[in-house]
């Protein structure tokens, strides 16, 4: 008996020496075909062995408690367990891993997407597996998160990324495989605060995002106080004074931005994605540029978004991982969302990376459209297509050239499928300016896989536009029911954008 409490008393310590990190956890789903690490704590100099179907690895915690192994690629399965130590984790999957990222449109829940009373019920795929990433913001890279992995059931999705879970689940049965789905994601926040600190310091214009965030925090300690004892002095009077009237109350006035402010440059990145970057993944779908579509920013985002995506991918370790990202859709707004756009679609120049358009599926006045099945749909065929090398179209048509004849522009394009077409009634969404730089709407009609676009008012043609307004009427698709990508063919009227953008051209 006494031999039994030792070694039961031995047991317990050493399970207590052992953590795993958050994503290590019971419903854990892990890349397929792939290296995956596994990670953990321990006691310094502590002996670590780690069980995975037929693979026995060893490991010795390091002088910081820190320790690591690597398992050999495994095939699509399970449940598995994985042991660790005294520790088992249950109903492990081998499958297809993805991040879901960005700001709002990738945070919204499935209880507010298009046909949630229908979408909710059916969601009963014990196969896919969900991860949510607690919001927090933090000042240097940490080491973990705070979140649970769970099977999907109508429950555990009502809250999850809807893009995200339609995403997953067309990869899911087209692929025949099990899906993890790791959501981090806040909104309202711009990339800066998604992107690793280093990668904005080295480039003298995203340094900008540092130096006004220094002057953010310097200014904080005043505005805080005249908040204190103005602002909100001011505010109670005036909801006395509404509520003795018998009116509707003045919200409370925000507080001043700063300190753990979740737009922090890099503030999100160290606290919800470096804690990400251990673990195998087969890439990353993202949608936000919302909060950078501003005249001061919009432009400096073709800088700005790629310098992320390559922060991401140096600490992941995993070389060049498919980054397939949403372009801004249609919405009546400020002016600025066609240069975004333009921004999110030069981005493309990057390897591996792929843009699913929202154009058409928009609301003019709501910056929360609730059609997200369309969205994830397109982001998971540029996947299939891309990724997964499946014989489909991953792109609508892109802009390839233009050519001048007389008085008419034909435009070429790229990505036409099995072709192009109008919907809904003759071509819409073109533009057409001469010399003088004022644009016109155009005519257009389909010519092969190109389209010749005129005007009255424009004799000689040098500039056409498509889908170059926040919120455009477009209709140019090719024949998968791909919308065309919005271009321009100019570059004008960029000098008012802003004295930096001098330096981003």
């Amino acid at each position: 008996m006494k031999t039994l409490v030792i070694a039961l008393l031995s047991l317990a310590s050493l399970c207590a020496e052992v953590k795993l990190p958050a994503l290590i956890s019971d419903h854990m789903l892990i890349q397929q075909d792939m290296p995956v690490r596994i990670w953990g704590s321990a006691a310094p100099g502590e002996a670590v062995k780690v069980v995975f179907r037929s693979q026995t690895l060893n490991a010795t915690a390091d002088a910081n408690g820190k320790w690591a192994v690597f398992l050999t690629p495994s095939a699509a399965g399970g449940p598995y367990e994985l042991a660790v130590n005294g520790i088992t984790v249950h109903d492990v999957l081998v499958g297809e891993v993805w991040v879901g990222s960005g700001q709002s449109n990738m945070e919204f829940g499935m209880a507010r997407v298009k046909d949630f009373e229908t979408e909710i019920p059916a969601a009963k795929y014990p196969d896919m597996r969900l991860f949510t990433v607690k919001r927090v913001v933090k000042g240097e890279p940490v080491d973990d998160v705070q979140g649970s992995w769970s099977a999907c059931t109508p429950d555990s999705v009502k809250n999850f990324s809807a893009v995200a879970y339609f995403f997953g689940r067309e990869v899911m049965q087209t692929r025949k495989v099990p899906v993890g789905l790791i959501h981090s994601s806040w909104g309202g926040t711009p990339a800066q605060a998604w992107t690793e600190k280093s990668y904005l310091d080295d480039d003298q214009n995203l340094r900008t995002y540092l130096t006004n965030w220094d002057k953010t925090l310097t200014d904080y300690p005043a505005k805080k106080e005249a908040y204190e004892t103005t602002v909100i002095p001011k505010w109670q009077a005036q909801v006395a004074a509404a509520k003795a009237a018998g009116t509707k109350p003045p919200a409370k006035p925000a507080e001043p931005v700063g300190p753990g402010h979740q737009n922090t440059p890099a503030g999100l990145y160290n606290g919800m994605i470096a804690p990400l970057t251990p673990y195998a993944i087969r890439g990353v779908i993202w949608y936000q540029g919302e909060s950078n579509a501003s005249a001061n920013e919009a432009r400096l985002y073709r800088r700005l978004f790629p310098a992320m995506i390559e922060s991401w991918r140096k600490q992941w370790g995993e070389g060049s991982f498919p980054f397939l990202f949403v372009q801004l859709a249609n919405y009546k707004t400020n002016g600025w969302w066609p240069v975004l756009r333009e921004s999110q679609t030069e981005t493309l120049e990057l390897a591996h990376t792929g843009q699913a358009l929202a154009i058409d599926v928009g609301n003019p006045t709501d910056i929360h459209p609730t059609d997200k099945q369309t969205v994830g749909h397109r982001l998971a065929v540029a996947a299939l297509a891309q990724v997964y090398g499946e014989k489909v179209v991953g792109s609508g048509p892109m802009f390839r050239q233009m050519t001048v004849a007389g008085a008419e522009a034909t435009v070429w394009f790229d990505s036409v499928g099995g072709g192009l077409e109008a919907r809904g009634g003759g071509l819409t969404g073109f533009a057409i300016a001469g010399d003088d730089q004022k644009f016109y709407p155009a005519t257009g009609k389909i010519v092969g896989q190109t389209v010749v676009i005129s005007s009255p008012d424009v004799k000689m043609p040098t500039a056409v536009r498509y889908g170059w307004a926040d919120n455009p009427a477009v209709n140019l698709y090719n024949r998968e029911g791909l919308p065309a990508v919005p271009f321009r063919t100019d570059r004008w009227n960029q000098a008012n954008s802003m004295a930096i953008l001098s330096r981003v051209e």
